[in-house]
Protein backbone atom coordinates (compact mmCIF):
# COMPACT_ATOMS: atom_id res chain seq x y z
CA UNK A 1 0.00 0.00 0.00
CA UNK A 2 3.00 2.20 0.77
CA UNK A 3 4.12 1.85 -2.93
CA UNK A 4 1.11 2.88 -4.49
CA UNK A 5 0.92 6.07 -1.91
CA UNK A 6 4.60 7.05 -3.23
CA UNK A 7 3.72 6.30 -6.46
CA UNK A 8 0.63 8.46 -6.68
CA UNK A 9 2.22 11.25 -4.35
CA UNK A 10 4.74 11.02 -7.48
CA UNK A 11 2.67 11.54 -9.90
CA UNK A 12 0.35 14.28 -8.30
CA UNK A 13 3.95 16.45 -7.50
CA UNK A 14 4.51 16.09 -11.38
CA UNK A 15 1.01 16.89 -12.95
CA UNK A 16 1.17 20.66 -12.68
CA UNK A 17 4.70 21.03 -14.01
CA UNK A 18 3.55 18.81 -17.34
CA UNK A 19 0.59 20.79 -17.28
CA UNK A 20 2.38 23.68 -17.29
CA UNK A 21 5.08 22.39 -20.04
CA UNK A 22 1.88 21.61 -22.34
CA UNK A 23 0.46 24.70 -22.14
CA UNK A 24 3.77 26.94 -23.02
CA UNK A 25 3.54 23.99 -26.31
CA UNK A 26 0.54 24.44 -26.98
CA UNK A 27 0.11 28.42 -26.49
CA UNK A 28 1.38 29.11 -30.24
CA UNK A 29 -0.44 26.59 -31.92
CA UNK A 30 -3.59 27.80 -30.32
CA UNK A 31 -2.98 31.40 -31.27
CA UNK A 32 -2.70 31.07 -34.90
CA UNK A 33 -6.19 30.46 -35.67
CA UNK A 34 -7.14 33.61 -33.48
CA UNK A 35 -4.97 35.79 -35.85
CA UNK A 36 -5.84 34.67 -39.32
CA UNK A 37 -9.71 35.12 -37.87
CA UNK A 38 -8.93 38.64 -37.60
CA UNK A 39 -9.06 40.60 -40.70
CA UNK A 40 -9.04 44.20 -39.27
CA UNK A 41 -5.20 43.48 -38.36
CA UNK A 42 -4.34 43.53 -42.23
CA UNK A 43 -2.26 46.93 -43.15
CA UNK A 44 -2.80 47.62 -46.54
CA UNK A 45 -1.26 50.37 -48.77
CA UNK A 46 -2.28 53.65 -50.12
CA UNK A 47 -2.96 53.76 -53.72
CA UNK A 48 -0.72 55.13 -56.08
CA UNK A 49 -1.46 58.43 -57.64
CA UNK A 50 -0.77 58.41 -61.61
CA UNK A 51 1.32 61.47 -62.17
CA UNK A 52 2.77 60.28 -65.43
CA UNK A 53 6.10 60.99 -64.69
CA UNK A 54 7.18 57.63 -66.00
CA UNK A 55 6.60 58.21 -69.71
CA UNK A 56 7.92 61.71 -69.50
CA UNK A 57 11.03 60.33 -68.51
CA UNK A 58 10.61 57.60 -70.79
CA UNK A 59 10.38 60.19 -73.87
CA UNK A 60 12.90 62.48 -72.57
CA UNK A 61 15.15 59.43 -72.53
CA UNK A 62 14.42 58.14 -75.74
CA UNK A 63 15.41 61.99 -77.49
CA UNK A 64 18.45 61.66 -75.86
Amino acid sequence: MDRIAANTLKTLRLLPRAMLVLMLLAAPVLAVPMMRADTGSTIEAPALKNSGVGFVLLVSLQRG
